[in-house]
């Protein structure tokens, strides 16, 4: 485990949920390893909490999906598969594509103006080879699109998704190599959406998603 896992107080979030939310981060942007153990007493003194916590937040964390309970073995972090990876991928791409096409419709001046100010924020975020900065930038860049849509279930929908997403995003800004092409991917994305372009901006959407699948694969892959 590294060492720089730690928990963040949040005075409006029981201690649970504040655990929860750490060792949650922690498998997203793999601090936390896949098939790394999580023995309930090491955890419980790493974060200086009891251990039911603890057991609430993997109890939680098992439901999402991002850990597996093995027999005689307990907890471990769930591995990152070619099946879940595309069962994923496969929903968001789809997605992905509504969402720009509706954002080309429905966008105003003001959310254009922000999108805009987000693709450049990313490409600062990429200069910085900071990756968390860059998965945060990422997701900001997705989010003024998905609101721009207008519609709530399709919020909700992606807000689901996004979860999983997350850590797949996260394995494909890990390698440097892609970021020249994330930039490029972004940079589509906002001009079929400036240009109010439907089929540019579904197909950069869908490109983005496509190059993600195919970088992933090779990681799982070799």
């Amino acid at each position: 485990m590294q060492d720089n896992l730690q928990v963040k107080m949040d005075a409006f979030l029981p201690l649970r949920d504040v655990v929860f939310n750490t060792l949650r981060q922690a498998i997203l942007t793999g601090e936390l390893k896949p098939g790394e153990r999580l023995m309930e007493i090491h955890l419980a003194n790493r974060l200086g909490v009891s251990r039911t916590p603890i057991r609430e937040a993997i109890r939680k964390l098992e439901l999402e999906g991002l850990v597996t309970m093995i027999p005689r073995r307990g907890a471990e972090v769930a591995q990152i598969t070619e099946k879940s990876m595309l069962d994923v991928l496969e929903v968001r791409r789809a997605v992905d594509a509504l969402c720009v096409e509706l954002a080309c419709e429905r966008i105003d001046e003001e959310a254009l103006e922000a999108l805009l100010m987000a693709r450049d924020e990313f490409e600062r975020a990429v200069r910085s080879k900071d990756l968390k900065k860059i998965a945060q930038a990422d997701v900001a860049f997705h989010d003024i699109i998905v609101e721009a849509t207008g519609n709530k279930r399709l919020v909700q929908l992606v807000n689901t998704l996004s979860e999983q997403m997350y850590r797949y995003r996260f394995e494909y800004i890990k390698d440097s190599s892609q970021h020249g092409r994330l930039v490029e991917e972004h940079r589509s994305i906002y001009e079929g959406i400036r240009k109010r372009d439907k089929e540019a901006a579904s197909r950069a959407a869908k490109l983005h998603i496509d190059n993600q699948q195919n970088a992933i694969l090779n990681q799982i892959r070799n």
